[in-house]
């Protein structure tokens, strides 16, 4: 295939007031102007950008965006103009900000029996929203699956986030991420943490693997990176990435210890030291006690059953009984019971942060 070059065509009623706006103003260079006697066409280019304006073109004048650094520096620091032309131009930052919006606290139930919709996402991944609502927003926990094993259609990319965790649930897959070695297989019952922007990409998975995926905030940047291959190295694992260092948590010799929750033990994943206590992790069982009414002063304390069953009490609500595939959210300062807990009963529970105080209510 020979050489290819796309340009975007732009219109205009006079090109001569169009030039100095687009050398001058947006800084392009000009690369071709014809006819000699009376130019009716330019071409610009600059910014990773080649532009083609042409006199009485049939097109709406168009927009474009300039992403920078250092939006101070273009255009004389306006971030808003119009070309003679018509065509919009807007400055705008090189790298979207990450924006924490401010929880908006509720007390949440989802259960799988209630048959929420499986939308088809990115690389072909089924998800389930867990948190309908999304607490303002402030954060996003998905019910994923493939059911088809095998290559996964996954490119090398990052997130934008300010947490984000990945609990194997059912079944294994295969990942890699940066800095971390070879890859490696996440099997049911393990889990990662995935520190803000570090590269990686799904491999292979099995069949009818499910994970559950955590991230903050609810919305966030996904960016291919068409640059790095996977594994990279050498490895260095202790590489920390804004704040977090890389986790990978296995449940094979893992210490059980007591829980926030008297009559309940879990095993710490170690996320909450490695993140700088932006976030906690505990997988939690029943050890056959009676559990007392309880509240947290967590700011977000999201719960999935992955095994057994359960009775949820909250101060002014009717209980739920609750089973495998069940999702609840418990707003700071609500009164609670963990009631009827199964031998199996086996709990996932993410709070953010990870270190806050829980009490007993005198009921």
């Amino acid at each position: 295939m020979g050489e290819i070059r796309a340009e975007v065509l732009l219109p205009t009623q006079e090109l001569r007031d169009d030039i100095p706006f687009f050398t001058k103003v947006l800084g392009m260079r000009m690369d071709m102007i014809y006819p000699a006697d009376d130019p009716s066409v330019a071409v610009f280019s600059g910014h990773g950008l080649r532009v083609r304006v042409e006199k009485d073109a049939d097109t709406p004048p168009g927009m474009l965006r300039l992403l920078t650094d250092t939006p101070e520096e273009v255009a004389g620091g306006q971030c808003d103009l119009v070309a003679p032309n018509g065509t919009r131009v807007e400055v705008r930052p090189l790298h979207e900000p990450l924006v924490m919006p401010e929880t908006v606290h509720s007390f949440v139930v989802r259960r799988l029996a209630d048959q929420a919709p499986w939308i088809i996402g990115r690389a072909g991944m089924h998800y389930r929203d867990l948190i309908p609502d999304r607490l303002g927003g402030s954060i996003i926990a998905s019910h994923i699956r493939i059911p088809d094993g095998g290559p996964v259609p996954d490119m090398v990319h990052y997130h934008t986030v300010g947490f984000q965790l990945i609990f194997c649930y059912r079944g294994w897959v295969d990942l890699v991420y940066e800095d971390q070695g070879e890859p490696f297989r996440l099997h049911a019952g393990n889990c990662v943490i995935q520190p803000p922007e570090i590269r990686h990409r799904v491999l292979y998975a099995s069949d009818n693997i499910e994970v559950i995926e955590i991230g903050v905030p609810a919305e966030h940047v996904t960016t291919i990176d068409h640059e790095m291959e996977l594994p990279n190295g050498p490895a260095n694992p202790d590489r920390v990435f804004q704040g977090q260092r890389f986790v990978h948590h296995t449940a094979d010799g893992a210490i059980w210890a007591a829980f926030r929750v008297p009559g309940f033990q879990s095993r710490d994943t170690t996320i909450a030291e490695h993140t700088g206590d932006v976030a906690g992790v505990h997988v939690v069982r029943s050890n056959g006690a009676a559990s007392p009414w309880t509240r947290h002063y967590s700011d977000i304390l999201f719960t999935f059953v992955m095994e057994g069953g359960m009775v949820l009490e909250g101060e002014g609500r009717e209980p739920f009984a609750l089973q495998a595939g069940d999702a609840f959210v418990i707003p700071p300062g609500m009164p609670v019971r963990y009631a009827e807990a199964t031998e199996d009963l086996e709990l996932l529970e993410v709070s953010l942060p990870g270190a806050f105080r829980t009490e007993t209510v005198a009921r």
